[in-house]
């Protein structure tokens, strides 16, 4: 690794908004020595010519569920290849710890439900055996939350009901261990049992615990259909009377009818700002979502667990109660019916884990019963059955203009969401999200400028997420930078997800290339974040 080193004609964007300039950046043992023209860097200094492309602080994906690739895939060539130099995982309720006794094999399978079969050996007692397996060596760094979940599993497990005080409290106790060895926050997955089956008395006590550490509270909210401005008061007045400040996850309205809701929630989330409540959002710049199958069942569906859910469904009672809210919606269970709202058709099974379906993967559900030669709710159950319900599927719910709503909002920053499942089919935000905003809707939608659009990819996560070090070209900051070409763009699409983008010429992480002429290099620099804790 070299340790003296200048990055010379290069456009600078520093990551503050601010307008680019022509200079150079100065990087000694892995830090910013030096920005600005003509620096003195000494006759040892292994010279970088930026050939007047754009240089910039790496990119930071702000939400994402890369928990398991990074142990897997340690190079994560498809985010370095996007100048991604930090992910934050652990998002939506969802990670690989804390866990004890029972809770190890309910966390498994509730973690496979997301992102395939996940083993034994990947699910930790804790964030501090997890941070050790990762600084085993990986390429970027990575920023963790504690999943919700887990805490809910380690204490009642799947149970649909309030916890009790003793449950809370030892809930705070676990998250505070966490914390303490260096979680960045707690995150919410108010869709996904058993954090569905929480009350408001349970997450306050928690976000007090994240707010006596300074750290963060995320929040996949309880609904993004009809009740979307309701359930983002809710996680507002989880803020309100905790003083934790929050993050609300991809923020979006789904479903035909529920469109045109995005400027009536930016207005409440305004209006929690000018309360004094800290608050913002992250989003991904693409018009369909992604999750798992059994997102399209009621969360009280799983009470109990994956087993449970599978007697409901064939059920001779429950079954057809089930079956009619699933197809038509109606008041038998909360919220509204994603299937009612969108068709089968925009329902795509992007992965699944049992070999014998892999001939459904790419398909719509309509597509896939066809082929089956069955119905697609039938087919639905035998996914359920057959498939340990760990089906991956992307959703076609999402209106443009609501995507630009919220993308072009001040509060906004870029989170891919991405759900990586190596030899699937999986949406394409994991491949092209950061090329897409710095290339496609800067430089041809013009949604942003080229100081904006970075500045939300940088600077404006980098604070959101306490990484003092980090997001900013500015002398005594680390050295995550990225270098790319004006034509920058993303190749991925829904058909072709796993393209590599193209105009990410080098990225650096810590100080050391693991891009290098648009290729990586090997180096495995990154380390779990915050450092110093």
């Amino acid at each position: 690794m070299t340790k003296n080193w200048l990055i010379r004609n290069a456009r600078i964007i520093d990551g503050t908004g601010a307008p680019w300039f022509r200079g150079e950046v100065h990087v000694v043992d892995g830090r910013i020595a030096g920005v600005g023209a003509n620096l003195k860097v000494g006759a040892n200094a292994t010279i970088v010519d930026a050939q007047d492309r754009y240089l910039a602080p790496g990119f930071i994906d702000a939400h994402c569920h890369d928990d398991l690739i990074c142990l897997r895939d340690p190079d994560r060539p498809e985010k370095a290849l996007q100048g991604v130099t930090t992910v934050v995982v652990g998002n939506c309720s969802f990670s690989l710890y804390p866990a004890r006794g029972q809770s190890r094999e309910d966390l498994r399978k509730h973690f496979s439900g997301l992102l395939g079969q996940t083993a034994p050996d990947e699910i930790f007692d804790n964030f501090a055996d997890y941070r050790e397996r990762l600084h085993r060596g990986v390429a970027i760094n990575v920023v963790s939350l504690v999943g919700h979940a887990a805490l809910r599993l380690a204490v009642m497990g799947y149970e649909r009901r309030a916890a009790t005080l003793n449950e809370i409290a030892a809930m705070e106790a676990l998250l505070d261990r966490q914390l303490s060895q260096g979680a960045i926050g707690l995150s919410l997955g108010l869709v996904y049992p058993p954090s569905a089956f929480a009350a408001l008395d349970e997450m306050v006590a928690l976000a007090k615990v994240v707010k006596a550490h300074g750290r963060l509270m995320t929040a996949h909210v309880r609904s993004y259909e009809d009740q979307l401005v309701q359930a983002i008061e809710e996680f507002v007045e989880i803020l309100r009377q905790s003083g934790a400040a929050g993050l609300l996850s991809h923020l979006q309205s789904a479903g035909r009818p529920n469109w045109g809701q995005i400027p009536r929630a930016l207005e409440t989330l305004e209006a929690a700002r000018q309360e004094g409540i800290d608050i913002s959002f992250d989003m991904y710049p693409y018009p369909a979502g992604s999750t798992y199958l059994l997102q399209l069942l009621p969360p009280a569906a799983l009470e109990g667990g994956l087993d449970q859910l599978k007697q409901r469904l064939r059920d001779p009672e429950i079954g057809p109660v089930l079956r009619r809210w699933v197809e038509k919606g109606g008041p038998a269970f909360h919220g509204q019916s994603k299937l009612s709202l969108i068709g089968w058709e925009n329902v795509r099974i992007s992965g699944v884990n049992n070999p014998a379906l892999k001939a459904l993967e790419g398909l719509n559900m309509r597509q896939a019963a066809e082929h089956e030669k069955t119905e697609p709710y039938d087919l639905l159950i035998r996914l359920v059955e057959e498939d340990e319900g760990q089906t991956g599927v992307i959703l076609f719910q999402l209106d443009e203009n609501d995507l630009h709503a919220a993308c072009c909002h001040r509060l906004y920053m870029v989170g891919s969401d991405g759900l990586p499942r190596p030899g699937t089919k999986p949406h394409p935000r994991a491949f092209g999200t950061f090329p897409r905003i710095i290339g496609p809707l800067r430089r041809d939608k013009g949604w942003f400028s080229i100081e904006d659009a970075v500045r939300r990819m940088t600077s404006i996560a980098a604070q959101r997420f306490s990484l003092q070090d980090r997001g900013l070209v500015r002398p005594g900051m680390m050295a995550d930078l990225v270098l790319f070409e004006e034509g920058v763009t993303d190749r991925a699409t829904f058909d072709t997800s796993t393209l590599l983008p193209s105009g990410i010429t080098h990225v650096w992480v810590n100080g050391e290339a693991i891009v290098r002429d648009g290729a990586p290099t090997g180096a495995r620099p990154g380390r779990m974040l915050p450092a110093s804790m």
